[in-house]
């Protein structure tokens, strides 16, 4: 069952989604995981276009390590669940699974490391740390 105080993003799998088979292709879950990112950082009130205007701050995916567990399938309502691991200085860990109802079917084990548009490591800004460690909470 999926863990109740992760960030919740509903994706539903459309046609295009998928292989010959209908089944999910792979590389659509890094899609759908990216997704369930965004959403749980806009829902913690951290505005990403608005951090890089003012800042020049972006975060970018610096590891992703994947597990496919079972076949995700065309017209499937699945559940991008997004939980915080750890922070540091200028990275966050995070966890994130893909449920169908009460079916893992893939989980994988995500490094972001803050940015500067220049592409040089940044520090996480005080106001976004605050954010991200009320959630860890």
């Amino acid at each position: 069952m999926p863990p109740q105080t992760a960030h919740r993003h509903p994706v539903r799998v459309y046609y295009e989604d998928t292989d010959l088979a209908g089944i999910v292709y792979y590389a659509n879950y890094l899609k759908f995981i990216e997704r369930g990112r965004s959403e749980w950082i806009a829902a913690l009130g951290v505005d990403q276009m608005a951090l890089r205007a003012a800042e020049g701050i972006v975060f970018a995916v610096r590891r992703v390590v994947a597990d496919y567990l079972r076949p995700g399938r065309f017209g499937d309502d699945l559940v991008v669940m997004t939980n915080l691991q750890e922070l540091g200085g200028s990275r966050i860990e995070l966890r994130q699974e893909v449920w169908r109802e009460d079916e893992r079917l893939f989980t994988a084990a995500v490094t972001l490391v803050c940015l500067h548009d220049t592409g040089r490591a940044a520090r996480i800004p005080a106001a976004v740390r605050s954010l991200l460690e009320a959630a860890r909470s």
